[in-house]
């Protein structure tokens, strides 16, 4: 295991050692950018130290059956976690390795300390500002303790929640700490090089303000707004804000300080460092191939790129492109008219309320909700106009539920103008006075197009264009594999169903019944069937509506007795187990208490046949014996669920009987398999994945488990089987994927954030086994021709 890594030692390739952010940090001092020197404390020393100090325990106990959107449980859950981190132990190799690598950067140089979590900084999700960054740290101890509060930062209710949204484990996720030599700099900011409201591919925003570039970042101050041509490098538009402080470093700590007042009002950058941003940035962009949000800084005009990151928020549309234009002062426009977006005839009484900058645009209406601070946004509803001075990352629960945000600081980049991209909510930031003008339970409408506020309720329509005016770009690579995703939110249906995927080839119901909250039996009990089966058939209509008509394989509920004790009423119903990994669940459940699966079987009826949903199969876990998959299969028969060409019965193949008996399950009845690599694993090699201990020994790639894969592959093959695996290891091991494809598997199920990777590496293995097969070819057409000479 290595402790340290330095800046020039890593490249994009190093996210699982150190996270997007320093594996970003490296790429770019390799391609020579101007990036201040530093090292990341890697990946792999936090999970040593959550391990030496048993802290997973802790995790798994709290986050388990977690209802993120219970305040008080999420924020118990973060307390607890955040607290065991803070009083672990630091194996003292590591705390030398980091007072070495701080001490060789220089005599108590100042730095910042920055959190690089594994899975932030992806195309597909931000994390934007979901862990702690600290500024303007100097010494040995201190550089040290912040780097323990950026692991415990990792389970802060807001990352814990934004998580739980995205559908990351939270022990999937592990946090590098960046320590990089502080920039003071006299101006600061983020720059986008693809426009981020109108999405234009030839613009570059560039957002800038006086002092650190946190208070950009987080919104805290509405910053200048420059925009410049990427084709010829000409600035096309400038927004000037008024700034009356800055952040900088006073002393030993980070203040606020009065901007002079000649200084409030004047363009913050000049136009030759306007342009010398703007060709750097296209630079970035040119390198990683993608749009890139990049912060920068400027120190007595020299330039330093401190991130980059892809733009998470686009929705890989090239629309003709518009002047731009940004005319947020003009009190008197009242038309809204801004190419074909949006249309409407307003009377002259119709009353403006607010205006400021549009940073996600839509049509919202709804009753002011007025947060102060992030204490308040429990006050939010469901339908709400959120509206405060600005939004930090503990707010993502209170935007959740918001119709739209309106803010009187921050710019296009800030923190609220990204997260609500990404949320699809519309959005206005930089309004100045929002907070004094729009008043609570006011009833309003939000053109979030043209950044306007009216009072009362509007008719605005906004047009959506024709696919004459629209053209989807997609780059991932084409698959004979299939590539599906797991899933368990409902909620994060159709986000991920935008995304380059096949279907969802684990439909977990475990999350569903975690937010219900009550034992299924109790819930029978209670006289509560109904209710249970609605809720579960309106979860799976989610899933089944935004995938259509992709399959969506749902597993039936896996709960393990530890976990079912968990809902109310779980202690009456479930038994004590030693081993619950092993014990009373999956198929032999169903069979001996049928009364739970039967109402599971409603609810697929439901979807299936209430709203001719058929794209939604089922999958059965943990069979270990031909006999259950037959008496399961007469359950199923009960309810008049027979196999069809248009629905499958998969079941999880993670039992070594199943492998060894894979013939015999194949001739019962079945259409596909699943492998089940993490407990397949532990299975085959007696390694308890959960144990500490053992963690080094818990390899999908042994050669015991490749053997069981490649065998139950070849035997798929021969029935006619569909054969997948659901699990991390194709996207984190390259060669487990082309393994994967010798063998013959015909899909793999993988996490959201890991989508695209996983296609892109198993393309690659079919390239080369395709490559390997006309190689083969070609050496036996020459020894025809051969012996056809001779």
């Amino acid at each position: 295991m290595k402790n340290i890594y330095w800046f020039n030692e890593l490249s994009k390739d190093n996210l699982e050692q150190v996270g997007g952010k320093g594996a970003n940090l490296g790429e770019m001092t390799g391609a020579g950018f101007p990036i201040p020197n530093g090292f990341c404390v890697s990946a792999e020393a936090y999970y040593n130290f959550i391990k030496v100090n048993n802290i997973n325990r802790v995790i798994e106990e709290y986050v388990t059956d977690l209802d993120a959107e219970n305040t008080k449980q999420l924020n118990t859950t973060s307390m607890v976690v955040k607290n065991a981190i803070l009083r672990g132990f630091i194996p003292d190799d590591l705390r030398q390795d980091i007072i070495d690598a701080y001490t060789k950067m220089g005599q108590n140089v100042y730095v910042a300390v920055r959190s690089s979590a594994t899975a932030e900084d992806l195309p597909e999700a931000s994390f934007a500002g979901q862990q702690a960054t600290f500024l303007n740290v100097t010494g040995p101890a201190d550089v040290i303790q912040s780097v323990k509060e950026c692991w415990a930062s990792l389970f802060e209710p807001r990352s814990i929640y934004y998580r739980e949204n995205q559908g990351f484990g939270h022990t999937n996720v592990a946090l590098s700490a960046v320590i990089q030599e502080m920039v003071q700099s006299d101006t600061a900011g983020v720059a986008f090089t693809v426009e981020p409201i109108g999405e234009d591919r030839n613009i570059i925003s560039i957002e800038g303000a006086y002092g650190l570039g946190e208070s950009v970042v987080s919104g805290s101050l509405t910053p200048d707004r420059y925009l410049v041509n990427k084709t010829n490098f000409t600035i096309v538009d400038k927004l000037i804000a008024k700034q009356t402080w800055k952040m900088i470093k006073v002393r030993e700590s980070n203040d606020k300080v009065d901007v002079q007042e000649e200084l409030q009002n004047v363009q913050k950058l000049s136009d030759d460092q306007i342009i010398e941003l703007a060709k750097m940035s296209a630079k970035i962009e040119q390198h990683y191939g993608s749009p890139q949000d990049i912060e920068w800084a400027f120190v007595s005009n020299n330039l330093y790129i401190v991130q980059s990151r892809p733009i998470t928020t686009l929705k890989d549309i090239n629309i003709e492109p518009e002047s731009p234009t940004n005319d947020a002062s003009d009190d008197n426009d009242d038309t809204i008219n801004q190419g074909d977006s949006t249309s409407t005839e307003l009377t002259s009484d119709t009353e403006i309320l607010v205006k400021g900058l549009p940073a996600s645009p839509g049509i919202a209406k709804g009753i002011v909700r007025f947060i102060p601070s992030k204490e308040d946004i429990h006050l939010v509803q469901k339908g709400d106009i959120l509206v405060t001075e600005m939004t930090t990352p503990d707010f993502v629960p209170a935007m959740k539920k918001a119709a739209g945000i309106v803010t009187d600081a921050g710019g296009s980049t800030c923190h609220a103008a990204i997260v609500s991209r990404e949320l699809g909510i519309p959005c206005i930031v930089g309004s100045t006075n929002a907070t004094e003008i729009l008043k609570e339970g006011m009833e309003v409408t939000m053109d979030a197009t043209r950044g306007i506020v009216y009072k009362g309720d509007i008719a605005i329509e906004q047009k959506k264009k024709s696919v004459e005016e629209t053209h989807i770009y997609t780059s991932a690579p084409i698959t004979g594999t299939k590539i599906y995703v797991n899933l368990a939110n409902p909620d994060m249906a159709e986000k991920v169903a935008n995304q380059q995927v096949d279907g969802i080839g684990l439909c977990r119901a475990e999350f569903m019944l975690a937010n219900l909250g009550k034992h299924p039996k109790k819930m029978l009990e209670d006289g509560n069937r109904e209710e249970f089966v609605n809720y579960l058939a309106e979860g799976l209509r989610k899933f089944a509506t935004a995938f259509y008509p992709r399959p969506v394989v749902y597993r039936a509920t896996d709960f393990k007795t530890n976990e079912y004790k968990g809902l109310e009423g779980g202690d009456k119903y479930e038994p004590k187990e030693e081993n619950p990994m092993m014990g009373y669940r999956g198929a032999v459940r169903y069979i001996m208490d049928p009364d739970v699966f039967d109402m599971e079987l409603d609810a697929i009826k439901q979807v299936r046949e209430k709203y001719n949903l058929k794209n939604l199969w089922v999958m059965i876990p943990f069979v270990r014996r031909i006999g259950e998959l037959k008496a399961v299969k007469e359950l199923m028969h009960k309810k008049d669920l027979y196999r069809t060409k248009d629905f499958k019965l998969w079941i999880m193949c993670e039992v070594p009987s199943t492998v060894l008996l894979i013939d015999e399950f194949c001739k019962a009845g079945i259409d596909g398999i699943s492998v089940g690599s993490n407990d397949l694993t532990q299975l085959i090699l007696g390694v308890d994945r959960d144990n500490a201990m053992l963690a080094n020994e818990f390899d999908e790639r042994n050669s015991a488990v490749l053997k069981a894969l490649k065998h139950v592959a070849e035997r798929c093959e021969i029935h006619g089987i569909t054969c997948s695996i659901c699990g991390q290891a194709p996207s984190v091991y390259p060669d487990f994927a082309q393994k994967l494809v010798e063998f013959g598997f015909t899909s793999m199920s993988v996490n959201p954030d890991v989508i695209n990777i996983t296609r892109r590496n198993v393309a690659s293995a079919e390239l080369k086994v395709l490559l390997k097969s006309a190689r083969r070819h070609k050496d036996a057409d020459n020894l025809d021709w051969f012996n056809h000479g001779l």
